[in-house]
């Protein structure tokens, strides 16, 4: 029995007939009357606000109904080495990856795709790095940037690019942009003002086996950053590596005592070691310099001990030759008065008003002959 169903395609929608599965046809907007007899009829619609047309017959219809697409949808068919960007109403809202195969409705939004062969290079356009970065200015985020590594290489410093694994170039300071399909990208970005590197609780043995634990500062900056990285897969670790070998030939051939006697000795071997090392890797070491020496808990007993008895000795050596002196000067004057009669009655007055500092009273019996001979009573 012949019979008819009637379906409606809004004025924002299009509609996929389907006829016992099978695609027939697009409708447009309107009332369809659909003949239904001895057959499953149906109708998909989809609204145009969404123009990526996401369903199990877009394969077929590329392959199959090309002048259905040519009329109704803009194709995408990206080759392994071509990007697309997609732009609606001159817009710029999603990357497409490669191999993208889609369909995208035509009507409501005017969308245009643009194609561009990644195969030659890996960066991305300067004024697309722009519209990429400045997200912030839109009311719609642009979508599928997972594709794209974005660089902000600050002014003091440069990026060094790596492609698959290789150092490729040096970044100046600005904003970059490298496409991320075939092929890995990484940007690591370097700093070329003066660093410092801190090389802290080293332990070495000195030449009398006496355990240390030196704290070690050094300041140092890159001269060639290209040659650091091509030669080398960390320049800072290598760096390090150095300067604890510096260390090691400063201390391990040298005595306590002969660390402690001259300790910038330490300083001046560790710049000579690692500076000669660094030439070639476009590397310059500018100061490097120990900020304290530990010792055991048994060694700081023993040099305080040494210590101890070395001021000790120092001091009875002082004593001594101050109790020299002093019994010289008293012989010298000895000498002076045995002959100046004058002289000693000076002294022996000096000596009385000394004595007389030290009492409140004098008593003198027999005059000051008797006084001077030790009559004197205190009161």
């Amino acid at each position: 029995m012949l019979g008819f169903k009637r379906f409606t395609v809004k004025k924002n929608e299009r509609g996929l007939l389907l006829r016992n599965g099978d695609f027939e046809r697009v409708l447009q907007p309107g009332r369809h009357w659909l003949a239904t007899a001895l057959s499953d009829v149906r109708v998909e619609t989809f609204s145009l606000e969404q123009p990526a047309f996401v369903h199990g017959l877009a394969d077929y219809l590329m392959a199959k109904e090309p002048e259905v697409v040519d009329a109704e949808f803009v194709r995408v068919d990206l080759k392994e080495t071509e990007v697309g960007l997609r732009y609606e109403n001159g817009v710029l809202v999603e990357l497409l990856a490669p191999t993208t195969r889609r369909l995208y409705w035509k009507g409501l939004h005017e969308v245009k795709i643009d194609v561009l062969d990644i195969s030659r290079q890996a960066e991305v356009p300067a004024e697309l790095v722009a519209r990429l970065t400045q997200t912030q200015m839109r009311q719609r985020q642009v979508a599928g940037l997972i594709g794209v590594l974005t660089v902000q290489v600050p002014e003091y410093g440069v990026g060094v690019l790596h492609v698959d694994g290789k150092v490729d170039s040096l970044l100046k300071p600005g904003s970059y942009g490298f496409w991320k399909y075939n092929r890995n990208v990484s940007v690591e970005l370097v700093d070329l003002r003066l660093q410092v590197v801190e090389a802290s609780g080293q332990d070495i043995l000195s030449k009398d086996k006496v355990g240390l634990r030196l704290n070690l500062s050094a300041s140092w900056r890159f001269t060639d950053v290209l040659k650091a990285y091509t030669q080398l897969q960390k320049p800072a670790e290598h760096l390090y590596r150095e300067l604890q070998f510096g260390l090691r030939s400063a201390v391990g051939t040298r005595t306590l005592d002969e660390l402690l006697e001259n300790k910038t000795v330490i300083d001046e071997v560790v710049m000579a070691h690692v500076k000669s090392r660094l030439v070639a890797y476009g590397i310059e070491l500018e100061t490097a310099g120990v900020k304290d020496i530990v010792l055991p808990g048994e060694m700081k007993t023993i040099l305080a001990q040494v210590v101890e008895a070395e001021k000790a000795a120092q001091a009875n050596v002082i004593r001594r030759r101050e109790e020299t002196a002093a019994t010289r000067s008293l012989l010298n004057t000895a000498k002076v008065m045995e002959g100046n009669p004058v002289a000693l009655r000076m002294k022996e007055l000096e000596t009385l008003e000394r004595v007389a500092e030290r009492i409140d009273k004098i008593s003198v019996f027999g005059g000051l002959d008797q006084v001077l001979n030790g009559m004197i009573k205190l009161k």
